[in-house]
């Protein structure tokens, strides 16, 4: 066990849409400079864990930390400010605006002008594509390179932990595997990767530990690797 402070704490989380108990005493640990994934099926409630972290909807029970403080009462837009961050399914660009102007909306709540543009130098750096689609209306690109501005904005806000949901969907395997890699180089720059994925191959191959979260609730944690080997994940989800 780690004597190590994670930089994400989150102990019997619950949260509720209505009458319905969508998540019930979900318990993580997220380590800075880990890519963590977080697995399983249509429905399990991964989407909503990332809304709760993020404030947009309320918690029922339980705690999260950030940082080493509580997130408990913190609007969206503090969590926000705090360094954690979401890549939304769905992308959801501003499509009549440029590349370059999605970029800097994600960097819409900093002050510091010089650090942005390093920052946005850094990113075409990572991403060379949108580089050359930066003058380009978003809404004109491939659903891959538009994925890429999605996660280059996400970037711009200068996140501590950046949580992406389902980066996958959608896409072609070749376009997959080039944005995973991306993201390998993004947790290799500092920022610590909480990856939430339908697709348990892709995310555990990429991944340094994983939670398998089933109704709500996490049914299986571990290495990557070993939860890939794992016989249960094997049968339930890889149709070994």
């Amino acid at each position: 066990m780690s004597l190590e402070t994670p930089l994400l704490h989150v102990q019997d989380l619950c949260a509720r849409y209505g009458d319905a108990q969508v998540l019930d005493g979900v318990n993580l640990d997220i380590y800075a400079g880990e890519l963590v994934a977080l697995v399983g099926s249509n429905g399990a409630g991964k989407t909503t864990l990332l809304r709760a972290l993020s404030g947009l909807i309320p918690i029922s029970g339980g705690q999260i930390v950030f940082n080493g403080a509580p997130l408990a009462g913190r609007s969206s837009d503090q969590i926000f400010r705090a360094g954690l961050t979401q890549l939304p399914e769905g992308r959801q660009l501003f499509d009549r605006m440029t590349v370059e102007d999605n970029l800097l909306m994600g960097a819409n709540l900093r002050k510091d002008k010089g650090a942005i543009a390093a920052d946005l130098e850094r990113i075409y750096a990572l991403l060379p594509r949108l580089r050359e689609r930066r003058r380009q209306l978003a809404g004109t690109m491939s659903g891959g390179e538009q994925q890429m501005c999605a996660m280059a904005r996400a970037l711009m806000a200068a996140p501590r932990l950046l949580m992406v949901d389902e980066m996958s969907l959608g896409l072609a395997p070749v376009v997959v595997l080039q944005l995973m890699e991306t993201l390998q180089q993004v947790r290799e720059s500092g920022i610590t990767v909480l990856l939430v994925e339908q697709d348990i191959n892709i995310a555990l191959e990429h991944a340094d530990r994983g939670y398998v979260l089933e109704t709500g609730r996490v049914v299986l944690e571990g290495q990557a690797r070993a939860l890939l080997d794992n016989p249960e994940i094997q049968k339930a989800y890889l149709g070994v």
